[in-house]
C-alpha cells in the first residue's frame, strides 16, 4: 500500500488536533493556572471584607446613612458615590536602624529619613488595575494586565464562545499591535461585558462588579478619599494585589509553553513527507490519531527531525520544576547506561 503524502491541509489539521491535545494535558504549568485561578476568589472575597471594615471605619454607617437622607431630601446634595476602588494608605514611621549614608566626594554624609505616608490604589473591579496605579483621569485608559486578569479568570468562558480567544494577547507578545489581534480583544471585551451596552445580556463584568460596590461619602473620583489603614491591613491588600498577577503570570505561562512546543510541531510536520511520519510523532506525544480522520475531515521534501526525538524534544518544554529525588533517579539512569556500554 502506497504512503499517503503529506500536504499542507494535512499539516493544519493534525497541528489544530495537537494545540487541543496539549491544552488538555495535565502539565505543572497548566496546574499552577488552575490552583493560581481556582484559589483567586476566596482571597478576593476575604479581602474584600476587609476593605469593608476599613472603609465602614471611616465612613461609619450613621454618617453615611444621614448623607443618603441630605441626597434624597435636597436636589442640589451630590455627596453619595458607589465606588469599588480605594486609596489605602499607613503612615511609615521612621526608625533609627533605617536611617542611610549618602556617599559623595567628602566620604559618608548622614542623611535623616522623615515619616512618610505610603499608599497605593486597590481596585476590586474586575478590569481593575494590578500595580496599583489609579488611571481615572481617562476612565477608558486601563493598563493591559488588567484586561489580561479578566482573559485569565474567565478563560473557560471565553474559550466556549465563538469568536473570542483569551490566549490572544500572549499569542501577540512582541508582536505590534494588528487587526487579528483587535479584533479578538474587542470580541472578548463585548464577552465579558467591558462593552456592548445593554444589549451585551450575558455580563461577567457587571455581575462581579456589583459584588463589590459600597457607598462612599465625598466626590467621584477615588483618589479624593484617601483611607487609612494599618501597615498589616496594607499588605493584606498589597498580597491580594499580588495575587492577580500571579494568575495573570500563571497564564502566561502556561500557555507560553504551549506556543514553544507548538512552534517545534509545526517545523516537524513541515519537513515530514508522509502522513504516517505525522501521526507517529502524534502518537509519540500522546494523541492517537487514525489516517481516516485526517483524510474525511476538513481543515479550519526532508526530513527535520525523526518523530520521537522531536517528541522527546518537545516533551522537554513542559513541566520544567524537577524534584531533586528525579534528578537523582535520572543520574542513576544515565550512569547505569554508561556502565551497560
Amino acid at each position: 500500500m502506497s504512503r499517503i503524502r503529506l500536504n499542507q491541509e494535512y499539516r493544519n489539521k493534525i497541528a489544530n488536533r495537537m494545540r487541543v491535545h496539549l491544552e488538555q494535558e495535565h502539565t505543572q504549568e497548566k496546574e499552577k493556572f488552575f490552583e493560581c485561578r481556582e484559589s483567586f476568589l476566596d482571597k478576593q472575597n476575604a479581602t474584600w471584607k476587609l476593605a469593608q471594615e476599613c472603609v465602614t471605619r471611616q465612613y461609619p454607617k450613621k454618617d453615611v446613612d444621614m448623607a443618603h437622607y441630605l441626597q434624597d431630601k435636597y436636589p442640589n446634595v451630590n455627596t453619595i458615590a458607589k465606588d469599588s476602588c480605594f486609596h489605602f494608605g499607613y503612615m511609615a514611621k521612621k526608625e533609627a536602624k533605617e536611617d542611610k549614608y549618602e556617599q559623595d566626594n567628602y566620604g559618608g554624609q548622614h542623611v535623616e529619613e522623615d515619616d512618610k505616608y505610603v499608599s497605593k490604589h486597590f481596585d476590586f473591579r474586575l478590569n481593575g488595575d494590578v500595580d496599583g496605579v489609579d488611571r481615572q483621569d481617562d476612565m477608558d485608559s486601563y493598563s493591559p494586565q488588567s484586561r489580561d486578569f479578566a482573559y485569565a479568570y474567565f478563560r473557560d468562558e471565553l474559550k466556549a464562545k465563538e469568536g473570542c480567544n483569551p490566549d490572544i494577547n500572549i499569542e501577540m507578545d512582541n508582536k505590534p499591535s494588528n487587526p487579528h489581534q483587535t479584533k479578538f480583544n474587542d470580541a472578548n471585551e463585548k464577552a465579558l461585558g467591558f462593552s456592548g451596552g445593554k444589549g451585551n445580556e450575558i455580563s461577567h463584568a457587571r455581575d462581579w462588579n456589583n459584588d463589590y460596590e459600597l457607598d462612599l461619602i465625598g466626590r467621584e473620583y477615588c483618589r479624593d478619599r484617601q483611607i487609612p489603614v494599618s501597615r498589616a491591613e496594607f499588605q493584606t491588600f498589597v498580597i491580594w494585589q499580588q495575587a492577580k498577577g500571579q494568575l495573570i503570570m500563571a497564564h502566561y505561562k502556561w500557555i507560553e509553553s504551549i506556543l514553544n512546543q507548538m512552534k517545534e510541531i509545526k517545523l516537524g510536520l513541515k519537513g515530514y513527507r508522509y502522513l504516517d511520519e505525522a501521526i507517529e510523532l502524534s502518537t509519540e506525544l500522546g494523541l492517537n490519531i487514525q489516517d481516516a480522520e485526517i483524510i474525511r475531515t476538513n481543515s479550519t521534501g526532508l526530513v527535520i527531525y525523526n518523530p520521537k526525538n522531536l517528541a522527546d524534544r518537545i516533551k522537554g518544554m513542559k513541566n520544567k520544576n524537577i524534584s531533586r529525588e528525579a534528578k537523582i533517579l535520572a543520574r542513576q539512569e544515565y550512569e547505569k547506561k554508561q556502565a551497560q556500554k
